[in-house]
């Protein structure tokens, strides 16, 4: 009852096959412009790397120090309030 029904003749392959009759046209390979480095060049990403990292890292020690801080003066306050 539930059993598929399936044909008795499975339907034929296609008579033809498709194949391309022009070659697919080979792309055109644009050069791109030529850049050139030079020493300048290379010094100065390298400064403006250094001091990227240098301005990182001192928002980074200054946002621990702030926390610290913050802490330490909460920590104090709280004691204050605890003997009055």
């Amino acid at each position: 009852m539930f059993l598929p029904k399936y044909p008795d003749n499975p339907t034929p392959p296609p008579a033809h096959s498709h194949a391309p009759t022009d070659p697919a046209p080979v792309p055109v390979r644009r050069s791109l412009p030529s850049v050139s480095i030079d020493q300048k060049t290379v010094a100065v990403v390298l400064v403006g790397g250094v001091v990227l990292t240098a301005l990182l890292a001192a928002i980074a020690v200054t946002a621990v120090s702030v926390a610290i801080a913050a802490v330490v003066l909460r920590s104090l306050l709280r004691d204050h309030h605890r003997r009055r």
